[in-house]
């Protein structure tokens, strides 16, 4: 996959599957097969053994992975595509390489 564009720390709404125009911040990313864990949203329960970090045990509930394709940045609590631009000195090296929100043109980060 290409560069990722969703960083850990957004905040992102959910544009497909059961959680539709769910809105949370992104807790970790996985660029490699291009999934997001998202707060709050794609709950899933677990069963788990009693072992020394949960003695009893039990159903233990967590957020599971998203695909990156399903959620969109929000900028400033609208939905917006990420680009890049990037910033050159006069030798034409590359100084920095900003994320910008497409709809509005600012710097995101």
């Amino acid at each position: 996959m290409s560069t990722c564009k969703i960083k850990k720390g957004d905040t992102v709404k959910v544009i497909a599957g059961r959680e539709i125009d769910k809105e949370g911040k992104v807790l970790s990313v996985d660029p490699k097969n291009g999934k997001v864990v998202v707060e709050g949203i794609n709950k899933v329960t677990k069963h788990e053994k009693p072992s020394a970090k949960n003695p009893n045990g039990g159903i233990v509930e967590s957020e599971a992975a998203l695909d990156i394709s399903n959620v969109v940045y929000l900028h400033k609590g609208k939905p917006t595509r990420i680009g890049f631009k990037v910033e050159k000195d006069e030798n034409g090296k590359v100084v920095k390489k900003n994320r910008i929100a497409k709809k509005t043109g600012e710097v995101i980060d």
